[in-house]
């Protein structure tokens, strides 16, 4: 779902122009960057939703998966979200419809050790050929 799509269905709903959902939807997501780059915690806690964190991740070993080469991979910060209780249950409730994605598409990279992570924390699995954009995504 894209933005456009998520402002469409709020001004549906609630009875509201887009151009003013837009607006209203774009400060939320200006509001969550600017409290996690600013706030001294660098953290914000949605209830029902789950919670965003700014967390360091440490330096590590990794190798090239196109050519096996051991590689630094420096510390970086990265934004987590945890979700929820009632987010988690709504998954679980998905899960146990049989409407959830195929094995593989979503794997926690947290402990893998390979290079092609992006700053949005997802990263390359060696074990997959590369796409048309030069990488295979988990």
């Amino acid at each position: 779902m894209t933005k456009k799509e998520i402002v469409k269905t709020i001004s549906e709903e609630c009875g509201l122009t887009q151009l003013k959902t837009k607006e209203v939807v774009q400060k939320t997501f200006e509001a969550i960057i600017d409290t996690l780059v600013g706030d001294s915690r660098h953290r914000i806690e949605l209830r029902n939703f789950g919670v965003f964190e700014v967390k360091k991740r440490a330096a590590r070993k990794a190798r090239n998966p196109r050519t096996g080469e051991r590689v630094e991979v420096a510390e970086k910060y990265v934004v987590t979200f945890k979700p929820g209780k009632e987010m988690e249950e709504k998954v679980l409730l998905l899960e146990k419809s049989g409407a959830i994605l195929p094995e593989g598409d979503f794997v926690d990279d947290e402990d893998d050790d390979i290079l092609g992570s992006d700053d949005s924390g997802t990263s390359t699995d060696s074990t997959q050929p590369p796409t048309a954009g030069g990488s295979a995504t988990n």
